[in-house]
């Protein structure tokens, strides 16, 4: 009872409105009426509690299904700041390439990205067929880029420069 008397005390503090419309329909002369009721809320972070408590449990939900089931090696390439990722299930490749390039089509080649601002500036990946299982058994590094760029990549009047060429090992390949 004292509860149903605190609540009915507390509707009655608060600020209210009516508004009153006349019928004007001639076969009604009643009075309606509505009445509109303020409330006061809690200040924002108490209400914020059940929204906070959601985002940690979907966070330790996230982080328990990245444990169980981890990211498969065909799956490697992870977006850079900066760069956008390209997988290609068919031929088995996967590589970055800038953000704001467009991909374009060539005859001959399996994807060519180029840059909007710089035109002269591109990648693009041709696949040839080979007899090698593995990318090592080609060579080095170093060697591989090397015989890439005087046979595939420039003429050989055009002097050229190898910046770096590398191997990364990943999940211990």
């Amino acid at each position: 009872m004292a509860s149903a008397l605190h609540l009915s005390s507390l509707l009655n503090s608060l600020p209210q409105i009516e508004l009153r419309k006349r019928s004007s329909s001639l076969l009604s002369t009643r009075n309606v009426s509505f009445v509109v009721k303020a409330q006061l809320l809690p200040p924002p972070s108490a209400t914020d509690t059940t929204g906070r408590r959601n985002v940690v449990q979907l966070g330790a939900i996230i982080s328990w299904v990245s444990i169980l089931f981890p990211v498969l090696p065909s799956f490697a390439v992870e977006s850079k700041k900066g760069f956008l990722p390209v997988l290609d299930q068919k031929d088995r490749y996967e590589f970055l390439y800038p953000f704001g390039w467009q991909e374009i089509a060539i005859d001959g080649q399996d994807k060519v990205f180029k840059d909007v601002i710089e035109p002269l500036e591109s990648v693009s990946v041709n696949v040839f067929p080979t007899t090698k299982q593995e990318i090592r058994e080609l060579g080095p590094p170093q060697e591989v880029a090397e015989a890439l760029i005087k046979k595939v990549l420039a003429p050989p009047t055009q002097k050229t420069k190898l910046i770096e060429a590398k191997e990364i090992l990943l999940h211990g390949d």
